[in-house]
């Protein structure tokens, strides 16, 4: 009798021991995922300095749309952190205005350097369009491991929370406008 105690009670904490280990690989797992968002918002970030000091030379005409840029720069990197979707949004919206304002100035669009960098900018938007995508899936991976019986019992205790995902507001969801 003894015996069956035992093995009860040692399955029993292989079981707590192992659910534990996967819910802490999961969180891990998302919160590096979201880690590698900031990684290339930072990029971006580095890198809207030199498109503006680029497009100053060649759009006298346009300032109002490089301080819009600068100052959405200011908001997103001030929000941060899964709050700061809508700031990055509008900065991603406003960086496509100036892509097409580069239509109205051909000596812009012909640069070299200008064409770097919108084409380092580009391949940033899709770069963090997929990091988001991808915390997200990591997010609801975590999250069903949290809620499903008997995960539940031992998530709780331990202090495994869900994780909100990254979110666009509707308003967010409309096309964006370009207008100068």
């Amino acid at each position: 009798m003894m015996i069956i105690v035992l093995i009860i009670l040692i399955v029993l904490g292989l079981l707590v021991m192992s659910t534990y280990n996967r819910l802490v690989r999961l969180r891990n797992g998302a919160e590096e995922a979201f880690k590698s968002i900031n990684i290339l918002l930072k990029q971006r970030y580095d890198l809207i300095p030199n498109l503006i000091n680029t497009i100053k030379g060649y759009t006298q005409y346009e300032s109002g749309t490089l301080e819009k840029i600068v100052n959405l720069r200011s908001a997103a990197m001030n929000a941060g952190g899964k709050d700061g979707g809508a700031a990055e949004n509008a900065l991603s919206g406003a960086l496509k205005s100036v892509f097409a304002l580069a239509e109205n100035y051909p000596d812009l669009k012909a640069n070299s350097e200008f064409g770097k960098l919108q084409d380092t900018l580009t391949g940033l938007e899709e770069s963090i369009q997929r990091s988001r995508r991808y915390y997200n899936a990591s997010a609801r991976d975590l999250n069903n491991a949290v809620e499903v019986f008997p995960n539940n019992l031992i998530a709780g205790p331990f202090g495994f929370q869900r994780m909100g995902y990254f979110e666009v507001s509707e308003e967010e969801q409309q096309n964006v406008k370009v207008q100068f």
